[in-house]
């Protein structure tokens, strides 16, 4: 498994919460989790559209540790695992969905009119 070189220098709560749902791929993972509910992997898969299998676990691991995410493993055979947001990770969608209205505003697209984003249904 990767271990940093060194430890995480977090001067203030912005870099915390930049290391918690920053980079490519969480926030659009907390949206599809906050918008379907409880998904199994390959349902997260096939809603993250280029996703590679080694960065979705790992992304999915990194929110578990952080308790963004609640993994439901069921006893079953075939075995059946599930996502879902915790209170933790819901707390984050205003903010998410905060950055998505501002950089609607400056996004090189044609805008909708009616204030929601179009790919991860945000007002």
């Amino acid at each position: 498994m990767y271990q940093p070189k060194l430890e995480k220098d977090i001067r203030c709560p912005l870099e915390y919460g930049l290391s918690l749902f920053g980079g490519k791929w969480k926030p659009r993972i907390l949206c599809v989790l906050h918008t379907k509910g409880w998904l199994r992997y390959g349902q997260i898969r096939k809603e993250m559209a280029n996703i590679t299998d080694p960065v979705l676990a790992a992304s999915l691991k990194e929110m578990i540790s952080e308790e963004l995410v609640i993994r439901r493993q069921y006893d079953e055979i075939p075995p059946k695992v599930e996502y879902c947001l915790t209170e933790k990770g819901h707390s984050l969608m205003p903010i998410l969905q905060s950055i998505c209205r501002w950089s609607g505003q400056y996004f090189n697209e044609e805008p909708t009119g009616d204030g929601i984003c179009h790919k991860c249904n945000h007002r």
